[in-house]
């Protein structure tokens, strides 16, 4: 099949599952765009206090932007809007945002649970409940359309951050196996892990010397360092029913 791909994957939705998906797809070396419309049910949270990391809790929409930008730093293309209608061809597939703009990849992963009308164009199992639909999807995360995955609440996962990372991340791997990249694992190991035992080091894994880890830790506590400085001072987002009054 000839792709006439604008990028390798593209995620809707820029919420936990999405970005987590995106952090490990850009750093297996896919070319990864994910589309955003701001919708994340998490900036709702006064404060979340069940993820692991965070002892005593973190504000619920820094920990989204700190998650965006790890996403970016790993090599996320973004782009802000919503999805309105994805098809696919022999090519790959197309996505539409409500502005006109039209992107194409070869695999999609829809992490956008708020709204999923933009998926009723393929040829996919959609469960309404209630006012939600969901998607069905395999143990892995793969639809019944070859090339579109699902991850987070939209998969029927349950409404928890921690859950929404695992399964972004889990179902990110799935695509990455299903891509044929020579790729192992998403490792970082000391000097010699592999190495000293005569093993080469696994595609997607990466060994570093003593300095260079410690660069990377003074790098990561300045950054925290930066983040929590001050108060985020961002309010939650109200509950789209009471935003309408």
């Amino acid at each position: 099949m000839e792709s006439n791909a604008d990028t390798d994957v593209l995620i809707v939705g820029g919420g936990v599952a999405g970005l987590t998906a995106g952090t490990f797809t850009a750093r297996a070396g896919l070319e990864t765009l994910v589309v955003d419309g701001g919708e994340s049910i998490l900036r709702r949270n006064a404060h979340l206090e069940n993820y692991p990391g965070f002892p005593a809790g973190v504000d619920s929409r820094l920990f989204v932007d700190m998650t965006r930008a790890q996403a970016e730093r790993t090599g996320c293309e973004f782009v802000e809007g919503r999805v309105t209608q994805i098809t696919r061809d022999e090519g790959g597939f197309e996505a539409a945002t409500e502005d006109g703009t039209v992107h194409g990849a070869d695999r999609v992963i829809a992490a956008s649970w708020s709204d999923s009308s933009y998926l009723e164009s393929l040829d996919v199992d959609l469960d309404r409940r209630g006012s939600k639909q969901y998607i069905g999807i395999d143990d892995e995360g793969r639809t019944a359309v070859e090339g579109l995955y699902a991850a987070g609440r939209i998969a029927r996962r349950y409404h928890q951050a921690v859950i929404a990372a695992g399964h972004g991340a889990e179902v990110a791997l799935t695509l990455i196996h299903d891509s044929d990249l020579h790729f192992y694992n998403d490792w970082v190991v000391p000097e010699g892990y592999f190495t000293d035992r005569g093993r080469e080091v696994p595609p997607g894994c990466e060994e570093i010397d003593a300095e260079e880890r410690e660069r990377r830790a003074a790098e990561s506590r300045e950054t925290m360092r930066e983040w929590f400085a001050e108060p985020y001072g961002e309010k939650p987002t109200p509950h789209p029913s009471l935003a309408e009054e």
